[in-house]
């Protein structure tokens, strides 16, 4: 029996090991198919896929702790079509900073080259994170961060 005040559905470090293993499952999968399309040795794009899905979990674990501090703070809770569009910006957009001078390293292509890879990655991963974050919310609840109440 939940009080008002008690937060409902999948919450704390679970909440974030099923979200980060699902997301990054599937991610891992999509973005080496994605390396291979635009032409990268499918060896090479599967390997820095799953490199790629490693720094990216630290990243969302970083992230999405500072994101549920700040939104816990806000008056206003929930997770409005703004909130989701800075989320995924915010985590897109700090990911690829990490990643667009690896990528060069990597597939040995020049700063340029890795940013036109990474930006085909990050329109993808734009909309499969806010579509996935809503799924995901979806059935398992809010954060904690987004209830009314919390």
């Amino acid at each position: 029996m939940s009080t008002p005040h008690q937060a409902s559905g999948l919450q704390g470090p679970w909440r974030r090991v099923i979200y980060v293993t699902i997301y990054e499952i599937i991610a891992i999968i999509a973005s080496g198919l994605m390396f291979v399309l635009i032409g990268q040795p499918p060896q090479e794009s599967g390997v820095m896929a799953v490199v790629a899905s490693a720094i990216a979990v630290i990243w969302n674990v970083a992230f999405n702790s500072a994101f549920e501090w700040w939104e816990a703070r806000q008056s206003v809770k929930g997770r409005s079509i703004g909130r989701r569009v800075a989320h995924a910006l915010g985590f897109e957009g700090g990911l690829a900073l990490i990643l667009v001078p690896f990528m060069a390293w990597w597939f040995k292509v020049t700063p340029w080259e890795a940013l036109v890879m990474e930006a085909a990655l990050v329109v993808f991963f734009l909309v499969y994170t806010y579509l996935f974050n809503w799924v995901f919310d979806h059935f398992f609840g809010l954060p904690a961060s987004a209830q009314a109440g919390a």
